[in-house]
């Protein structure tokens, strides 16, 4: 079997009318014609339907048909943005994740440099920068308010740790402390178990279609309940350093091709868990 050096996680929730577009830039993007890493990259593409309620599944299915590089996973009911990464990763063979949302906002284009940077500077994570972001002033504002905020209290120097494409080891990913929202501090998770972390600039764009699914409401204050379960992880975890190990391709592959109804339920109840855990510290 082909080793997959990267495995592209998308979340989606009701973005029928964003994916096509973003898929088809993404294999122009890893295809080769304007290479930036190698000629030709080996990826595979997880794009996690969050139970959505439009035509994005069946839009994946009638896609994988002739691309041989999508693997469409489906929840039947929708578990927010961390899960649907989380739970794709598990999947994944790449020995590297690259993570953009499902709006289009994200450009593929920007993949290969933030890859490429990971390896010519022996990084865990390159996540990118949105020097100038295309969002509403209540979307900037609420995000300015917690990036101030994790930064002074997580010592956290990433100057844009909520931005959606990311590049970053696999065996790193799946080692953090898995919870909810935990997609908005994988810098910080990273960097706490010793893990060299950079920030790249990157395009940012309108959305294509459709609305938002975060407000101040789950993105500000929300955010600030997470940060206070981040700062109790790091003082209470001894988290082990990273370290490299035999890069054996079969150790890299998940043997499922699908997220079971009983692989839901346990990360649900992994999810409480976790959040009765945080709440005792």
């Amino acid at each position: 079997m082909t080793h997959i050096e990267l495995s592209v996680l998308i979340p989606a929730h009701n973005e029928a009318g964003n994916l096509p577009a973003l898929l088809d830039e993404i294999a122009l993007a890893l295809s080769g014609i304007t290479p930036v890493i190698t000629p030709v990259i080996n990826y595979e593409v997880l794009v996690m339907d969050d139970g959505s309620s439009d035509d994005t599944w069946s839009l994946l299915v009638q896609r994988a048909q002739h691309d041989k590089h999508l693997r469409p996973l489906r929840h039947s009911h929708s578990a927010g943005q961390s899960t649907s990464v989380w739970q794709a990763a598990q999947l994944a063979r790449g020995t590297w994740l690259a993570t953009l949302d499902g709006d289009g906002q994200n450009d593929p284009a920007d993949i290969p440099a933030l890859m490429q940077a990971a390896i010519d500077e022996d990084a865990v994570l390159v996540g990118g920068h949105r020097v100038v972001r295309q969002d509403t002033k209540l979307k900037l504002l609420s995000s300015r308010i917690a990036n101030n905020i994790r930064r002074r209290l997580l010592d956290d120097d990433s100057p844009d740790s909520g931005c959606g494409i990311k590049v970053i080891r696999r065996d790193a990913f799946l080692s953090l402390p898995y919870f909810d929202h935990m997609h908005r501090f994988l810098p910080a998770l990273i960097h706490a178990q010793g893990g060299k972390c950079l920030a790249r600039p990157v395009n940012h764009r309108e959305r294509g279609t459709g609305q938002s699914h975060y407000g101040l409401g789950n993105r500000l204050w929300v955010g600030i309940v997470d940060l206070m379960g981040v700062m109790w992880l790091k003082r209470r975890s001894r988290l082990p350093a990273l370290v490299t190990g035999i890069e054996d391709s079969e150790l890299l592959r998940g043997e499922s091709e699908a997220v079971t109804q009983a692989h839901e339920e346990s990360v649900a109840a992994h999810v409480v868990s976790s959040r009765m855990e945080a709440l005792k510290g």
